[in-house]
């Protein structure tokens, strides 16, 4: 990890890494708009100006306070401070900017994403690919189409005990691997009953809302809460279980599921939070693996000791992944053979950046995809299925019924009910964007 730091994020002394990336030539360098720069956002952009050679043009954000301390930031680390865009489909009209990041709400994920690809640009897209299955279908759709590179923002795909650990579960270190279990835990508070308010100056909410249908604004939306709303957010299970499902897909070997169940409901406070605070998701696969995810969002006791991670049962033993770069693997008798630390300490409680230095290797194996044609370490198709595994954990509960699916592309079988699901209700004029 040391050697990855000075080869992957090294900067010489004296240099800022725009200084640097400036010395190695204006024609590698790639350029960036960042859409949604509030929290996660601006950690995420900071990272890309940190970059050698990577420049941010665009800060592009309904809420103009947010966009002000983004600019600040980010001229504070490469020297030039970005435009500011209210409307980010201004930077993808200008031909200078070759990427964008999306941040946004998940109501805007897919959207943006199949926006960007139109216009020629490349998009490191925050999880999860899309607000429900249709538009991640559409967003694979239009990568291919447009021939760009789409990666998905679920980080752990690139942390390096993390993969070694996925080698290990392939090398048979606990024989098959067959179910695996995943979770997250929080205490979240109580949301409130929101009130109608008059929209604050600082915020297009017209715009905030984009692709969804139109609701009048309350005082317990924006920013974070919209998650918990079905109109714009996906709960616990795509904000959090998105990540560790993820890993559980990869270390199984899977991607489509043949069936689905899940079980929960908003038990802990009664406010307007409409998504499940407490969850059980089931996932069977064709070839006889199960997964799991137990998201807790009021209720943070852990489990083996961890708010989140992943534990692989298998014929020999079980291997853990816990919320950092490590590794645990235990034999059948409960016994630790063998564990596997990173250096980099990795701040779960962060909302915004828990991983920074570890989530530099996503980053360059995104701009190695744009400028190499490296394999990206988590592709649209990938991130679509990971995505797509939570989604039918949604529907399933939504729905009250357990889902059949067609294991060779994920669609849901013989159930016009859980179908409605599917896709959504777009504001009139929108739909015209994703098709």
């Amino acid at each position: 990890m040391g050697a990855s730091a000075v080869t992957i994020g090294g900067v010489l002394p004296g240099f800022s890494a725009q200084s640097y990336g400036n010395i190695l030539g204006a024609n590698e360098r790639l350029n960036v708009a960042s859409m949604g720069v509030n929290s996660r956002g601006k950690a995420v952009g900071s990272n890309f100006a940190k970059q050698p050679n990577c420049e941010v043009l665009y800060s592009c954000d309904v809420d103009t306070r947010a966009s002000e301390r983004y600019i600040d930031a980010i001229g504070k680390i490469q020297n030039k401070k970005p435009k500011h865009a209210t409307d980010f489909r201004k930077a993808l009209d200008d031909k200078d900017v070759d990427i964008l990041i999306v941040a946004a709400p998940d109501h805007w994920h897919a959207p943006a994403a199949i926006m960007a690809c139109k216009a020629g640009k490349h998009v490191y897209l925050e999880k999860p690919a899309s607000h429900n299955p249709r538009e991640g279908e559409l967003a694979v759709a239009a990568a291919q189409k447009y021939d760009r590179v789409v990666q998905m923002g679920n980080q752990r795909r690139s942390w390096p005990n993390v993969i070694a650990a996925i080698g290990e579960l392939k090398n048979g270190i606990i024989g098959r691997p067959y179910f695996a279990k995943t979770w997250y835990a929080n205490n979240r508070p109580s949301i409130g009953i929101g009130k109608l308010a008059e929209v604050p100056s600082w915020l297009n909410y017209d715009l905030w809302q984009g692709p969804a249908p139109r609701e009048a604004f309350r005082d317990n939306i924006v920013h974070y809460n919209w998650h918990w709303f079905w109109n714009w957010g996906t709960g616990e299970a795509l904000n959090n279980g998105t990540h560790f499902v993820d890993l559980a897909r990869w270390g199984l070997g899977v991607d489509y599921p043949v069936k689905v169940s899940s079980n929960g409901g908003r038990y802990r406070y009664k406010d307007d939070w409409e998504t499940p605070d407490t969850q059980i998701i089931n996932m069977e696969f064709s070839n006889d693996t199960l997964m799991t995810w137990e998201g807790r969002s009021c209720n943070g006791r852990t489990v083996e000791g961890g708010a989140v991670g992943v534990m692989f049962y298998g014929e020999n033993g079980s291997l853990e992944i816990e919320g950092g770069n490590s590794y645990k693997v235990y034999d059948l008798n409960n016994k630790l053979i063998k564990e596997v630390t990173g250096s980099r300490k990795i701040g779960s409680g962060n909302l915004s950046d828990p991983s920074q230095d570890l989530d530099v290797l996503h980053i360059q194996n995104f701009f190695d995809a744009i400028r190499k044609g490296t394999a990206l370490n988590s592709d649209i198709v990938g991130g679509h299925q990971s995505t797509l595994l939570v989604q039918l954990g949604n529907i399933a509960l939504r729905s009250g019924s357990t889902l059949n699916i067609d294991p060779n592309n994920g669609r849901i079988k013989d159930n016009s009910e859980a179908m409605k699901y599917w896709s959504r209700d777009y504001e009139p004029g929108w739909e015209k964007v994703l098709y």
